[in-house]
């Protein structure tokens, strides 16, 4: 069976590296199941592991794409717990995007019935990164502050949510003031612009309270401005890096502040 598969051979920029070519996808055989994509996501971590800047990185050539939702259209010999149309989230080492795969039953996640493709499809990676941001990095309280840079990302949105249903308030830094309405309307407690403004002015939104734990997904100058936004002994833990931007270290603010840098992975 013919499909089609966007694949990498060498590492670089997405428009230069990625190919689209056709395959032949075999007959599923024991313990196998054939595949056929859904929904597939498009995520930074794709675009670093293309990029050959991602902590683990495939061997090459590969197919692109970690994370999607597939419907079970075949199923091979002696394959228990899956039946035809199951959906299943397929695993990161199969390459999301492409149109069939062919793949061990036994590494297959089922969806719940209900949920559609395209929600499931972002539920696996995002939303988890949230939820265990928000607990495993600091113990924090309802009413503890935490803030944000990316905040309008998949991962800042899922941050939003957790937090207003754990009670934990956020202050959330933006590109571009359009975003502040939608943020406020998914739950959002402050939203302002990543500026040099916000480490200066933000006491004037939190009843002069300020954030626990600083998340950074992008890197260079606004990393930084969250070091200002967090309390002495607090915490900021990056977990992406979306600009290309060195950043800075903050030596004061280690030595007079006593804050502490993590990674999340």
């Amino acid at each position: 069976m013919k499909s089609l598969r966007l694949t990498f051979n060498e590492h670089g920029k997405p428009n230069e590296v990625l190919r689209l070519e056709e395959h032949e996808v075999p007959s599923p055989g024991e313990g196998e199941v054939l595949l056929r994509m859904l929904a597939s996501n498009i995520n930074p971590s794709d675009l670093g592991t293309i990029g050959g800047s991602y902590g683990t990185l495939p061997s090459l050539p590969a197919v692109a794409g970690l994370e999607g939702i597939a419907e079970v259209e075949e199923i091979g010999h002696c394959t228990s717990g899956l039946k035809v149309g199951d959906k299943v989230r397929i695993p990161s080492t199969a390459g999301s995007w492409q149109n069939l795969i062919c793949t061990k039953a036994a590494n297959l996640k089922i969806v719940p019935k209900g949920i559609p493709a395209e929600q499931a499809g972002s539920a696996f990676v995002n939303p988890p990164t949230a939820l265990l941001l928000l607990r495993r990095i600091v113990d924090l309280n309802p009413g503890d502050w935490i803030v944000q840079n990316a905040a309008n990302s998949a991962v800042g949105i899922a941050v939003i949510q957790v937090a207003k249903k754990l009670g934990i308030r956020t202050l959330n830094l933006v590109r571009r003031e359009e975003l502040t309405k939608p943020l406020i309307n998914l739950g959002a407690d402050v939203v302002m612009l990543d500026d040099d403004q916000a480490p200066k002015n933000f006491r004037e939104y939190t009843e002069g309270k300020v954030p626990r734990l600083a998340l950074n997904s992008v890197g260079g100058n606004s990393a930084y401005r969250l070091c200002k936004m967090v309390i002495r002994g607090g915490t900021h833990v990056t977990f992406g890096a979306m600009t290309s931007e060195a950043t800075r270290f903050p030596t004061r603010f280690l030595i007079f502040n006593d804050i502490e840098l993590k990674g999340f992975g």
